[in-house]
């Protein structure tokens, strides 16, 4: 990412994550975004009562719809039980 494009913090939230999943999920869902897809930055998802909450920066994503469908991709791969969840754009804000 060049330092003199336009960059957005993108946050979305999970809901209805089982509670025995959530931590393990976190950890693993951004260690994957760390190690694999390294095209959004400053990334930590956090288990939190229930919800699973990513935070990330890019370039590219104003609406957060590009980080909506890799997060929902990690879901499926890291939490094994099923769930009714809902998954949100909560926010995308302008960081320069």
């Amino acid at each position: 990412m060049n330092s003199a494009e336009t960059m957005y913090r993108v946050v979305l939230v999970c809901s209805g994550i089982p509670a025995g999943e959530g931590p393990e999920a976190a950890r693993d869902i951004t260690a994957e975004f760390a190690a694999h897809r390294t095209h959004h930055a400053n990334v930590l998802c956090r288990y939190n009562d229930g919800q699973l909450t990513l935070v990330a920066e890019n370039d590219f994503d104003p609406n957060g719809l590009a980080l909506m469908d890799e997060f929902s991709d990690c879901l499926s791969s890291f939490i094994a039980t099923p769930f009714d969840g809902d998954l949100i754009v909560k926010s995308t804000v302008r960081i320069r």
